[in-house]
């Protein structure tokens, strides 16, 4: 059985520093492109961060330059270094596979076949 676990939340005044890691259960995925989404109460899903299988990263706006996306294929896990943690930053984050190969700057959830169950993130003012 497929599964992603997260793991690493917690938290966090703002300013500070957390490292989020999905260990997911196969070796198939090591071919997937992964991506960590976020969800905030009463708000859609949002992307994150996406690394494909080649170690090429993409991030959304609101995250560039504080988060950095990476995988260990050795480990079977992959991670969300996150940096200059503001209040807004504040969701619980999932980990997504991406079986259909998208392109880079796939960032609808719809584009993932496969998700963990997510890991508070809350980051205090």
């Amino acid at each position: 059985q497929v599964q992603l676990v997260e793991s690493g939340g917690g938290l966090v005044q703002a300013g500070g520093s957390l490292r989020l890691s999905c260990a997911y259960s196969t070796l198939t995925f090591m071919t997937y492109p992964m991506a960590w989404f976020r969800q905030a109460p009463g708000k859609e899903r949002e992307f994150v961060a996406r690394i494909a299988w080649s170690g090429s990263e993409y991030y959304a706006d609101s995250v560039k330059g504080r988060f950095t996306i990476s995988r260990d294929n050795a480990k079977n896990t992959v991670y969300l270094q996150m940096n200059a943690l503001k209040p807004e930053d504040t969701a619980v984050y999932y980990c997504a596979a991406d079986a259909l190969h998208g392109g880079l700057e796939t960032v609808s959830p719809q584009g993932y076949n496969y998700w963990g169950r997510g890991t508070q993130v809350t980051v205090s003012s």
